[in-house]
């Protein structure tokens, strides 16, 4: 038996249940993304139940913070695919990943400014707060 067979038969495996409770995504999606092929293949015990494993929580945590991104699902498939076909789509997931840092980086900036209106507002109306106590 080989080492990487005899470690998959004792790593720990999560019914859907499970990783519906620690991931926070309901059974659903968890199956609508094995359908849509964001999820990688998931292993089924012998009564056809999902048995996920601990590298298949970690692939729904980069999912997580994918779609924290705004990257489109399509984009995030597509990543998914490229994940699958191996080592020689490096540079196709690499520059998928760059440009959704330059959406996410921009989207900061955008926020950052929205972010200041709201503090040079919130200080406006804070003093006046302050000075319209004074007066009373």
């Amino acid at each position: 038996m080989s080492q990487s067979h005899s470690l998959s038969l004792t790593q720990k495996r999560y019914t859907i249940s499970e990783v519906e409770a620690r991931t926070g995504l309901s059974q659903h999606t968890l199956r609508w993304y094995e359908r849509i092929g964001l999820m990688p293949h998931v292993d089924r015990s012998h009564s056809g139940q999902r048995r996920f494993t601990g590298k298949d929580l970690d692939w729904l945590d980069f999912v997580g913070k994918l779609r924290a991104t705004g990257m489109s699902v399509a984009d995030m498939v597509r990543y998914a695919e490229l994940v699958r076909e191996g080592e020689h789509t490096v540079e196709e997931r690499r520059e998928l990943l760059e440009r959704t840092r330059r959406e996410v980086r921009a989207r900061i900036g955008e926020l950052t400014d929205a972010l200041a209106v709201l503090d040079y507002k919130i200080d406006m109306y804070a003093m006046k707060t302050v000075s319209g106590k004074g007066q009373q």
